[in-house]
């Protein structure tokens, strides 16, 4: 009979990760940095290996027969549930609209999987899933699938919300991090550090001289706007976990590869 402990003789051998140096997943791997980049690369990346994937974008796109599509999914683990300028639920619609938006699309409907915890209440649910629709109207975006699971009571952390979205792109443009060129200029369109301050504050206890608002909000009208002025964009990116910093490292690692060859 196999022992249960035994792992995988080729496990060791064939995986990328240098699993002596980290044989468990630790918290880092979901934060943004270079972990989670190592994690993304060389175990998903290199084994669901595709054109679409290979680009290191906020979603893919693809062509289909009248046109364009942009593909893009995210899960959302965030505690409090409820912070200023938002929540869970709201995050939840605009971060997947915003990542269709940074494809060039826009954004039309979106899927909605709930993860509950047993003896989760059911008027926190009620006030998340009325702020999801409040922000799926605002953003124009229609909520059209879903699914919901239920763990036991300690087996989650109340609720986790994944959301994926479909858009249309509707211009000859190709925005990704390979269409960077050495000239390109960056722009911010709003300060830095305030999503994750707020989130912070609030966990920590800790108080301001005024309260700090999450900016937390769907951008794809903005972006819109910039298409439809014939500005020349080549890539965007909405910030996550890994802030400002992750985000510019890993976009000039795919430009450098895109520029070198």
């Amino acid at each position: 009979m196999k022992d249960k402990k035994e792992t995988n003789p080729d496990f060791g051998i064939a995986c990328p990760i240098p699993i002596q140096q980290y044989p468990h997943i630790m918290a880092a791997h979901g934060g943004g940095g270079k972990l989670m980049h190592q994690l993304i690369q060389k175990m998903f990346v290199s084994t669901f290996k595709n054109p679409q994937l290979e680009m290191e974008h906020d979603g893919a796109t693809f062509p289909v027969s009248n046109g364009k599509l942009a593909f893009s999914t995210d899960s959302y683990v965030i505690s409090p549930l409820f912070f200023p300028g938002g929540d869970i639920g709201s995050l939840a619609v605009h971060g997947t609209v915003n990542d269709l938006a940074m494809c060039g699309a826009r954004p039309l409907y979106l899927s909605a999987g709930f993860i509950l915890e047993e003896g989760f209440p059911m008027e926190t649910l009620w006030r998340i899933v009325q702020s999801m629709g409040n922000a799926a109207q605002k953003a124009k975006v229609n909520i059209v699938t879903g699914d919901t699971k239920v763990v036991e009571k300690g087996k989650g952390d109340g609720v986790f919300i994944n959301t994926a979205g479909v858009g249309i792109i509707e211009h000859n443009r190709h925005i990704a991090p390979s269409e960077i060129r050495r000239e390109d200029e960056i722009i911010l369109s709003g300060d830095i550090g305030r999503h994750g301050i707020a989130i912070m504050a609030v966990r920590e206890g800790l108080e301001f001289e005024s309260t700090i608002e999450s900016d937390n909000a769907p951008v794809a009208d903005l972006v819109m706007q910039l298409l439809d002025a014939d500005i020349e964009i080549h890539c965007m990116r909405d910030l996550t976990r890994g802030g400002l910093s992750s985000a510019l490292i890993e976009i000039a690692e795919k430009a450098r590869s895109a520029l070198c060859c």
